[in-house]
């Protein structure tokens, strides 16, 4: 359980507005995957309505979930106020209206994206500044400020990164440097932002909500250290070419991983929860598919065909790694944040529905049962270039997206 005091520390209908909006990006993103995607069934990853559609999944859904997210759970995991909520209003009109016109410039002209591209920036500029402050003020720094702190440094990286992209593409600059760039956004803003970020949280989040005590934390240093390296040795490989420094990245990416794994399942056993509900389970299993992802993505770096699985695995590792984290735990968050703001001061006074009223539990399972399994089917599709496959595959997905979508905003309801 979510400390009581949860709802009251930021003004909910901040997270909320990230979370709605989150939710219509998600959703209009596999549309436009659905019509489009065929063509990445021949491998073709690099066309405008691809580019689009990932910038709305990458951007629209899981950046302003985790903004939403950030901010209401920095309070509670740091101890200290938001900086300043109507400053994150404006953040979030800022950063809104950047991605909705940097998602249309991608698909209709890519080489005008540069300037609701840089609106874009502003917006994440301006929620880093206010996390930096909000983090100033924490009493003690512990290794959750690591986590947290390295993944916004990685948020910055990226979006100056893609930045950078759009120039390149549009002047001709850089030509030579492109695809370490291109590499190195790509890298740090799945590995660097979403991975540390959801590391970072999972250490506050996963305890709460099995209710674990008396484990350690040891691991989670190490956890920092592996991942980090691993990070920077990778995006050295993409500037230098050094074959050997690339696949060293990835074993110090999966060992950091790995541990991370590991140290999980340690805080699970020291749970007084007997039965964990069921997102949170399907959060728990993403951890899984990640370790499995890298994993995979070591091996396969030693054979020849590692670059025609290179889109697989990253449409898989967003999908089943990140993308299922945050829905497993928003399932969790959001009745929470919703039962606490609305009923919370009304206990004892009124009869006020219980908790667990909130969410449909008995859609949860079959919905993220055929997510994973419509993931699955693109994945096998996108190895196989079969088109068939791919638009089954993505029906479904498009399918669950949208329940899960209305299911969530279902609880506004309640």
């Amino acid at each position: 359980m979510l400390p009581q005091n949860l709802g009251s520390e930021t003004n909910i209908k901040l997270p909320f507005s990230f979370i709605i909006f989150s939710l219509v990006a998600l959703v209009v993103s596999q549309a436009l995957l659905l019509f489009n995607g065929q063509m990445m069934t021949a491998g073709s990853f690099r066309i405008p309505a691809i580019w689009s559609a990932a910038h709305l999944l990458i951007l629209g859904w899981a950046l302003m979930v985790a903004m939403g997210s950030m901010y209401q759970l920095v309070p509670v995991a740091f101890l200290t106020k938001i900086w300043n909520e109507t400053f994150g209003f404006i953040q979030f009109f800022v950063t809104g209206t950047g991605i909705v016109l940097f998602a249309a410039a991608l698909y209709w002209s890519p080489q005008h994206a540069m300037i609701p591209g840089t609106l874009t920036l502003l917006g994440i500029l301006m929620f880093l500044l206010q996390m930096v402050l909000t983090l100033k003020a924490q009493a003690k720094p512990n290794i959750l400020t690591a986590f947290v702190g390295t993944a916004l440094v990685c948020l910055f990286l990226t979006i100056a990164l893609g930045i950078t992209l759009i120039y390149c593409l549009k002047s001709g600059a850089a030509a030579d440097y492109y695809q370490a760039i291109f590499k190195s956004h790509l890298l740090l803003g799945l590995t660097g932002w979403f991975t540390l970020l959801i590391f970072g949280f999972s250490y506050k989040m996963v305890p709460m909500f099995s209710l674990s005590h008396g484990f350690p934390m040891v691991q989670a240093r190490f956890v920092f250290s592996f991942y980090v390296s691993g990070l920077v040795m990778a995006l050295l490989s993409f500037f230098t070419e050094q074959s050997l420094l690339l696949k060293t990245g990835f074993f110090f990416l999966l060992v950091g991983f790995s541990i991370f794994s590991w140290h999980i399942s340690i805080i699970i056993k020291k749970r007084l929860k007997k039965k964990l509900d069921k997102p949170f389970a399907f959060a728990l299993s993403a951890i899984g598919f990640g370790n499995i992802i890298h994993l995979s993505a070591f091996i396969l770096l030693w054979t020849p065909g590692f670059k025609d699985l290179i889109g697989p695995l990253v449409y898989t590792y967003i999908l089943l790694w990140i993308i299922l984290s945050i829905t497993g735990y928003l399932y969790k968050i959001v009745p929470f944040l919703w039962w606490t703001f609305k009923y919370s001061k009304e206990i004892g006074k009124a009869k006020v529905p219980v908790l667990k009223d909130m969410m449909n539990d008995r859609i949860i399972v079959p919905v993220l049962f055929f997510f994973v399994a419509s993931v699955i089917v693109i994945f096998f599709a996108l190895v196989l270039k079969s088109v068939i496959l791919f638009n089954i595959g993505q029906s479904v997905a498009s399918i669950t997206f949208i329940v899960m979508a209305f299911s969530i905003i279902s609880v506004l309801k309640k």
